[in-house]
């Protein structure tokens, strides 16, 4: 679904919020990280985020989210509040889509079907 209008707005506001709440907490994290192996979650959470943002690939990136999400929270080894938080967003961006402003609408949008 690529809704515009007002409802296209909010999708384009829950995108644009997401986005750069998930890439903020990805840099924190890669910054506090003092072993090369702590990079790569923050990093799959940097990459979501900026899928998000521009809303490429937009249901599996929200997947991803909430995946990466539920298991910061579920592992305590995160802020627990902005873990449910952005697993939330992410969920509801799977289940909704990214709206008329992102690239899936550019890519594969909605398509006009003549029958005669």
């Amino acid at each position: 679904m690529f809704p515009n209008g007002w409802p296209g707005r909010g999708l384009l506001l829950l995108r644009i919020v997401a986005g750069i709440l998930l890439m903020h907490d990805g840099a924190l994290d890669i910054l506090q990280s003092h072993q090369w192996q702590g990079i790569l979650l923050p990093s799959i959470v940097i990459l979501a985020g900026t899928l998000i943002l521009i809303g490429f690939w937009t249901p599996m990136a929200g997947a991803l989210v909430f995946t990466v999400e539920l298991w910061l929270a579920l592992s305590g080894t995160h802020n627990l509040r902005s873990s449910v938080v952005l697993a939330t967003l992410g969920a509801a961006l799977a289940m909704l889509g990214p709206g008329v402003r992102s690239v899936d609408a550019r890519l594969f949008g909605r398509k006009r079907i003549d029958i005669r």
